[in-house]
């Protein structure tokens, strides 16, 4: 007979809440627990009493005060149920542990106590009162129905099995009572093998879908909430993976798992020593925590590379520091944030070793994890600078300002600038093949050089196209010869000063010709006073 259970509430309606409330059974009123403890004190049961009384009038006294408290322990458990159809839980809570401690081998108040936990979010406690229900009465089909639901809610599927195979036992008809929780059990089943196989894979992202989907039938489970934020790490959500360990941390401290994970938040946030620690805490607590050991071990490792390649950078050994950083950087490319240091450290090596299209590669990799990572920034745009890419380097130069408004920044992109406006226009060293640092000698002796490689008169049998090109070379020697000639025009000229309104109009490129080779006779015949070209030169 299930009598007392409570009628009017099914516990199909019980809504599966995911916050744990701590909440203790209520002591209750000195006249209960006076009856109790004065039926407690003199026997168990009326017949016990009987039995060992040799007192009718002591018969009579027992048998009144375990009456009234089971009299008080029925009034308790009626003002629940009424407190439990209107929704009123924590109210309904007192009067079911009353109840329960009047008369504690009571299976239904144990069954209406542990329906009254599953409303208010605590699943273990209702579990607890679920299970002592059906060892007190092991045919109490309805404990068993809530052991199932508590066991699905806390993801614990061997209970939730046990106790679906318990019940249809003792109710081989009652098959559709358990119906939800026997669809949810199998769901969980898939869940769990499609999830193993989707971490195996190193998809974490399918992995944590099937985690929230399993949530969704146990979401009190700790072994889904910190496999979901396992692969919330894994994914680089750190902040949220880091919120559900702390919490789960907050009431049960020595939880592996959760550890487990607090320590790879650390890790993947670049806080390697501190990881480390976590993982091994969490290995001392569980030493066959199989990630545990697998993380502990890519984290000493990566450590112990990235600082062997530091030593070996600041004993100018860029050599052997290059090779251990590239080491380092195959070691976990989901840690983010160490990799990008690490792609800036060896960016440095590059530059010493002279590679800037590689310390480039490797700023830009940096770069692709934190676009703010200002030394990496700072760095291209140097490179870029080496490199004579005066447009990406002041690109770089302008973001850095953005990040961190510095004179020195901003110093760097004012010459930067000037050189992108030098480098568009002609360079006059160039065309004279001698570098910026060229004495007046050395000018003059590349000027004589070239001026006679391309006077036009020299080409006068080449093609039409060929004679042009020609003409243009000679027009550019000579403009850069006018230039660097004159200390004036050179200053002006390396200080990135605009020399096109101040050169003066009808320049003639063959007279600067025969004036510098004072020599009115063309040295190619034909090059006389008259131009037998028919060409001048003007700069524009």
């Amino acid at each position: 007979m299930e009598t007392d259970e409570i009628i009017d509430v099914d516990d199909s309606d019980i809504e599966f809440v995911q916050e744990y409330h701590d909440l203790e059974p209520e002591i209750a009123s000195p006249s209960i627990n006076k009856a109790k403890v004065k039926a407690e004190q003199k026997m168990k049961s009326p017949i016990l009493i009987r039995a060992q009384s040799t007192s009718s009038e002591m018969d009579v006294d027992v048998e009144d005060d375990v009456l009234k408290a089971s009299t008080i322990a029925e009034e308790r458990k009626n003002e629940g149920n009424n407190l439990y159809k209107a929704r009123e839980y924590k109210l309904a809570l007192r009067c079911y542990s009353d109840a329960v401690q009047l008369c504690p081998n009571n299976a239904s108040y144990l069954g209406n106590r542990a329906a009254c936990y599953m409303m208010v979010g605590n699943y273990q406690e209702a579990l607890r009162d679920a299970r002592r229900s059906i060892i007190i009465d092991p045919s109490f089909e309805k404990g068993y129905i809530r052991v199932a639901k508590c066991c699905l809610t806390l993801g614990d599927l061997v209970g939730a099995e046990q106790a679906v195979k318990k019940f249809l036992e003792i109710s081989p008809s009652g098959e559709a009572s358990i119906k939800s929780e026997i669809e949810n059990l199998k769901a969980l089943r898939t869940l769990e093998d499609k999830s193993k196989d989707s971490y195996d894979k190193q998809e974490y992202r399918t992995c944590l879908y099937q985690m929230d989907n399993a949530l969704k039938i146990s979401p009190a489970s700790r072994k889904y909430q910190l496999l979901r934020a396992e692969c919330l790490a894994l994914l680089g959500r750190l902040d949220e993976a880091n919120d559900i360990a702390i919490t789960i941390m907050q009431v049960d401290s020595s939880n592996a798992d959760a550890i487990f994970v607090r320590g790879l938040t650390l890790y993947y946030g670049d806080n390697l020593d501190k990881g480390i620690l976590h993982f091994e805490r969490s290995l001392t607590l569980d030493p066959d925590h199989k990630h545990a050991k697998i993380w502990r071990s890519k984290a000493k490792s990566l450590r112990d590379k990235k600082e062997k390649g530091n030593e070996l950078f600041k004993n100018f050994k860029y050599r052997d520091a290059l090779a251990m950083y590239s080491e380092a950087l195959q070691i976990d490319p989901l840690n983010k944030d160490t990799n990008s240091k690490l792609y800036y450290n060896r960016a440095l090596v590059n530059t010493k070793l002279g590679k800037l299209s590689d310390a480039v590669v490797d700023c830009t990799e940096a770069l692709k994890i934190n676009k703010t990572y200002l030394k990496a920034l700072l760095k291209r745009a140097k490179c870029y600078y080496d490199m004579e890419k005066f447009e990406e380097s002041v690109t770089d130069y302008e973001a850095a300002l953005k990040i961190e408004k510095t004179y020195e920044i901003k110093n760097l992109l004012r010459d930067a600038k000037l050189q992108l406006k030098k480098s568009k226009r002609k360079d006059y060293y160039k065309i004279l093949g001698i570098s910026k640092n060229a004495s007046d000698d050395e000018i003059k002796k590349a000027y004589r050089k070239r001026a006679l490689i391309h006077h036009p008169d020299r080409h006068s049998n080449a093609t039409e196209a060929e004679k042009k090109e020609q003409e243009v070379k000679f027009k550019e020697i000579g403009e850069a010869y006018a230039i660097l000639s004159d200390p004036n025009k050179k200053a002006r000229f390396d200080s990135g000063q605009d020399l096109d309104d101040n050169m003066s109009d009808g320049f003639d490129a063959s007279n600067l010709y025969r004036q510098f080779f004072f020599d009115s006779s063309p040295p190619f015949g034909g090059f006389g006073g008259g131009n037998s070209s028919g060409f001048s030169f003007n700069f524009g």
